[in-house]
């Protein structure tokens, strides 16, 4: 047995761990991602694999009349071709929630792109062309587009035989959920009422946009098994869906997280996963699969398009007396998260502020629109669209500042929300409306300077359409509300395996988790809270995979709040059996090893006075100690049914926007100049971090202000521009400066005080913008995206 090191001394703060919790770590996939040597889900490869390929619907709603294959397996290199009845089990649907999702299309198809058979071949055009062989005759049916035809007495039922778990509280079997919320006494706070505003809002659908298309790599093994190889947000969903569709134990569907391009809850739900295990299962071979940019657009589901129809009312005083909305989201042709969106819609449709009578309504439908879901924000991003216009709307009316107007009604730590729930953390929604306020204006007039004329700064931009005669300048506010975590009594929790031993000498801490990292920065995090709580410098991240515990979704800004805590307490556990290693071996040599508070810190054991004890490599030495635990949160309650009410949440975040828009009103032309932000974020775990989230989500919020939107013909219900060539998403020449004032109040039931990030700067960045475009031009503007049609009042063709 090794002796402690020295003579015991006092350790200084210069020697304390570095790269802990509260510094800006770089993230170590960084530099690969930007030199392009990342090794993404789409780059995998396997000697002897086979290319998988979906044949896909080219009507929305249709009975299948007959499938012919036989072109298609008659084709040199072609080794398999699966439809429906080929599947093996008796379990052929998944779901998130409900599993109402065929695997492939039986008897009829419900969206334009449903999967109706799937091809393997030595060779990816060769899989493509079997698939354009298979012949399938439709017979079309009508289609259900919107909540008119979805609800109508004689509608056609999406889903026929409908039996879950909301089907036995909704209105209609169109209906995939509905969430009433009822607080106070609505016709009573009306009469009190001095002004009351009503609108009827849009919101387009948006799309994730995700940098790498849908990929995947199945390969069988020797146990009758099968590998999969997935770019996901939550390994252990998928893991449930696959395994009963292939007939398999969970333990033999073994997964590992590969590269992800990009996620924002788009790869929440299945897309090529089982087609590939079923194709690699069936050939023998292994099996990759990889979307083309147009297949991913039909393989993925959407942010929700929504009608939402607003009333609200205030005294003369500026203070809200009522608040009443019906909120109704298409969620297409299948469940996915609908019941969930619908939740978070509800739940937080009144926004950050104090409303004491509501009356809410709040529904999903089956149509036979793009299936939709989970969205960076989901539900809460609608909402927000709506109830910040109505603000404006509000504030106009009584001759008010808008923003004052906000910070009069904001709520506050203590606020009670519309389901009964009080906030029990830090809400500093008027403080962060006053220091986004408070920030610089940008100059005026940016293109005017005196190095001369700059076009980027002109709406339009390169492309010089505008001279800036007729360009007006709009400045709009707004701030938003998001629950952070999984909601309604959903048992959220994660796990996390922790290891400490000495390799060359030095402790090393490997950690272990499940979590997707889909580009927000958690394995950065994972690393910096195991240098914090071992004292370790050296820290290995285990790629993640099912061979450890579910690490939950990468999704609901929920990863370093609920990961991250079962990373924390998981080293603390390591760290308490690592001092029970060094009392055992060192507690003769010093009396603070019984009586001291000891810690980790710098490679060494040391006292909470800086006392140092030993160096941790002694303790470890010829000892390994690992430890895999889980971390749960707070437990939340489903919303009643009838009312609304009940502890649904958890935790909350606020962001708030100011947004600086020119707008050319002649051309319909609009330039945003600046979206500044103020955020609470609870703790800055890695503050660089924290501004790349905030930056990002604040960028997706413009995307949907002004030119994001997913076109379904109306007649057919089939998409009309799946590509990034009329899909338009915010360039780098379309984000404006993105100045950030970040506000750390603790949230002390949370670990380290953090508070979920990455989802609140998306709510409030696309109402301020519309904001700021209705005060340049005075129009209404109820819709998302803005175009340019709906600035000079010309209506553009279709098509």
């Amino acid at each position: 047995m090794a002796s402690p090191s020295g003579t015991p001394t006092k350790i200084t703060q210069g020697s304390r761990t570095r790269g802990g919790i509260g510094e800006s770590t770089l993230r170590p996939d960084g530099t690969l991602k930007v030199t392009g040597e990342f090794a993404y889900s789409s780059d995998m490869w396997h000697e002897d694999m086979l290319w998988g390929q979906i044949l896909r619907s080219t009507v929305a709603h249709a009975e299948i009349a007959s499938i012919d294959t036989s072109q298609a397996l008659a084709m040199p290199g072609v080794y398999a071709v699966l439809t429906y009845d080929d599947l093996p089990t008796a379990v052929k649907n998944y779901g998130l929630e409900i599993q109402d999702t065929p695997v492939l299309a039986h008897g009829k198809v419900r969206h334009h792109g449903e999967p109706v058979a799937i091809v393997a071949a030595d060779h990816p055009e060769t899989a493509r062309r079997a698939a354009a062989k298979i012949h399938v005759e439709y017979r079309e049916l009508p289609v259900i587009t919107d909540e008119a035809s979805a609800t109508a007495p004689d509608a056609i039922l999406i889903h026929e035989n409908r039996d879950d778990h909301h089907s036995r509280h909704v209105p209609h079997p169109n209906i995939v959920h509905r969430q009433p919320i009822v607080r106070g006494d609505v016709t009573a706070a009306r009469e009190r009422a001095d002004v009351i505003v009503t609108g009827e809002y849009t919101f387009g659908m948006q799309d994730q946009a995700f940098l790498g298309p849908e990929s995947g790599l199945a390969v069988p093994e020797e146990d009758g098994g099968v590998h999969l190889y997935i770019a996901t947000q939550w390994l252990h969903s998928d893991l449930r869906q696959i395994a009963p569709v292939l007939g398999l134990p969970e333990d033999k569907v073994r997964m590992t997280l590969s590269g992800v391009g990009g996620a924002f809850g788009g790869r929440e739900d299945l897309s090529m996963q089982i087609h590939a295990c079923l194709l690699a299962l069936r050939t023998g071979k292994p099996v990759k699969i990889v979307y083309n940019r147009f297949e991913s657009f039909f393989g993925h589901v959407h942010r929700h398009p929504a009608k939402l129809y607003y009333e609200h009312g205030a005294a003369r005083d500026g203070r809200l007396t009522h608040m009443k909305c019906r909120i109704v989201l298409d969620g297409g042709a299948y469940a996915s998260a609908s019941p969930a969106v619908v939740g978070n819609a509800s739940s937080l449709s009144v926004g950050p502020y104090v409303v004491d009578d509501v009356d809410i309504e709040a529904v999903a439908l089956y149509t036979n629109n793009p299936p939709c879901g989970a969205m960076r924000g989901f539900g809460a991003v609608q909402a927000c669209f709506a109830y910040e216009a109505q603000m404006d709307k509000l504030a106009a009316k009584l001759g008010m500042d808008p923003v004052e107007f906000r910070r009069l009604n904001a709520m506050e730590q203590g606020t009670l929300l519309p389901t009964g729930q009080p906030v029990d953390s830090p809400a500093p929604v008027a403080e962060l409306l006053r220091r986004v306020k408070a920030m610089p204006m940008p100059p005026e007039r940016q293109w005017e300077s005196s190095e001369g004329a700059d076009l980027r700064e002109l709406p339009g931009g390169l492309s010089n359409t505008t001279h800036g005669e007729g360009v007006v300048r709009g400045v709009g506010y707004a701030v938003g509300i998001k629950n952070v975590g999984f909601s309604e009594g959903f048992d959220d929790y994660s796990t996390a395996k922790v290891r400490l031993e000495v390799v060359a000498g030095e402790p090393v801490a490997t950690v272990h988790t499940a979590m997707a990292e889909v580009g927000q920065g958690g394995v950065t995090v994972h690393a910096q809270i195991a240098r914090t709580e071992l004292g370790v410098t050296q820290v290995t991240i285990h790629p993640a995979d099912t061979q450890v515990g579910s690490a939950g979704s990468t999704s609901a800004s929920r990863q370093t709040y609920v990961t991250g805590g079962a990373v924390k307490n998981s080293c603390e556990l390591v760290r308490e059996k690592v001092l029970e290693i060094g009392r055992r071996k060192f507690g003769s040599y010093h009396p603070a090893w019984a009586t001291a508070e000891l810690l980790l810190e710098g490679g060494k054991v040391v006292t909470d006075g800086g006392e140092v004890l030993s160096d941790l490599a002694d303790v470890l030495e010829g000892e390994t100690v690992e430890v895999e635990a889980e971390w749960r949160h707070r437990p939340t309650e489903p919303f009643d049914l009838r009312t609304g009410q009940g502890n649904g949440h958890v935790q909350y975040s606020f962001a708030a926007h100011r947004a600086v828009v020119e707008v050319d009103t002649e051309l319909g032309l609009v330039k945003v100049i600046e979206l500044a932000c103020a955020q609470d974020v609870g703790k800055a775990l890695n503050p660089l971090s924290v501004l790349g989230q905030i930056q990002g989500g604040t960028t997706q919020g413009l995307g949907v202000a002004v030119m994001e939107e997913i076109v379904v013909d109306p007649k057919t219900a089939k998409v009309k521009n799946p590509s990034f060539t009329d899909y338009l998403i915010p360039t780098i020449l379309d984000t404006p400066t993105i100045p950030v004032d970040v506000l750390e109040l603790a949230d002390d039931h949370a670990p380290y005080g953090l508070r979920g990030v990455g989802e609140a700067p998306t709510l409030s960045s696309t109402p301020a913008v519309l904001a700021a475009i209705r005060n340049a031009t005075g129009l209404e503007l109820n819709r998302t995206p803005v175009r340019p049609e709906h600035l000079t009042g010309t209506q553009l063709s279709e098509g």
